[in-house]
């Protein structure tokens, strides 16, 4: 891109940014305290932590790849499964990307 126009780019976001902040500022108190909205915007942070590892496991650039990240992630989910320390969860997962990178070349 040339610079002026990255320039609007940016300044296109940054206050679209501003006014999705604002709208959410915007709305009335009394729909954001119903339980199920409670319920659903507890579980919004997770799925989306989830929905990043799902694409980063499992893709690289356009493909869809099946290699070590993909086992690493089965491993570190079978670790927290059986309730492993965090740091446990990240050496297995680690390690067994590696092996698996190591051993298919």
């Amino acid at each position: 891109m040339i610079g002026g126009s990255l320039w609007t780019v940016v300044l296109v976001a940054a206050v679209g940014c501003y006014l999705l902040k604002l709208a959410g500022l915007s709305v009335p108190a009394a729909w954001v305290e119903h339980p199920w909205v409670t319920r659903v915007v507890e579980f919004v942070p997770a799925a989306l932590l989830a929905a990043l590892v799902a694409v980063q496991a499992a893709t690289s650039g356009p493909d869809l790849v099946v290699d070590g990240r993909l086992a690493g992630l089965a491993v570190a989910a079978l670790a927290l499964a059986v309730r492993a320390p965090f740091i446990v969860v990240l050496v297995l997962a680690g390690a067994t990307g590696a092996l698996v990178h190591a051993l298919a070349g």
